[in-house]
């Protein structure tokens, strides 16, 4: 599930891709997002670091690859109706989300962010970008199903259905329930089946 992102005309070999990630969630569950350094994930993988800063810019983006999700990620399989796929993929954002190693990272990385724009750029255009790519293939079924007058932005899409699910990890105390993340995709669904102008009994 966890695939680091790849970095165009570089040929990706799997068995360094795993062995860099799989050491840095040791490191990490050793030592602490503090502790991870791309020299220390270099030598507990047996690579050089030339070959993590092929695939990853920064530690950043390497714990975020290793605990979150990667690139290559596939959007969930259609189950035949937009709520259906709304639901298969707020549990799975759910999931990347409140893993340990997750948790963990998510704090200091959001700092990081704060006051680095070059890094959460770079986040939003690949792995934020793959998320939406997946709510974009969702939005379309829907559209060809005739679910949708118009496929809607798969931006906003991302935001409905992500936003909530993230808050509640910052803000709840209990685990999100399978129920409550089905009632968010449900309204995020009707949402967007719901045109401008609509009123509620159309």
């Amino acid at each position: 599930m966890q695939n680091p992102a790849p970095r165009l005309g570089r040929p990706r070999d799997s068995h360094i891709d795993q062995a860099v990630l799989a050491a840095a969630r040791e490191l990490l569950a050793e030592s602490g997002y503090v502790g991870v350094t791309m020299a220390a994930t270099a030598a507990r993988a047996g690579v050089g670091k030339a070959a993590i800063y092929r695939r990853f810019d920064s530690k950043a983006e390497l714990l975020f690859a290793a605990t979150l999700h990667g690139m290559d990620i596939e959007p969930p399989a259609d189950s035949g109706s937009l709520r259906g796929d709304l639901r298969a993929m707020a549990r799975v954002i759910h999931e990347r989300l409140t893993s340990p190693a997750a948790r963990q990272v998510i704090p200091p990385l959001l700092a990081e962010m704060s006051h680095d724009a070059e890094l959460t750029g770079r986040l939003q255009n690949t792995f934020v970008a793959s998320e939406r790519r997946d709510l974009a293939v969702i939005v379309e079924r829907a559209r060809k199903r005739g679910e949708l007058r118009r496929a809607p932005d798969p931006a906003l899409a991302h935001l409905l259905l992500g936003g909530p699910i993230f808050l509640a990890l910052l803000v709840l105390p209990d685990p999100m329930d399978t129920a409550r993340l089905d009632a968010i995709a449900s309204a995020v669904a009707a949402g967007l089946t719901t045109e401008p102008g609509d009123s509620p009994a159309d």
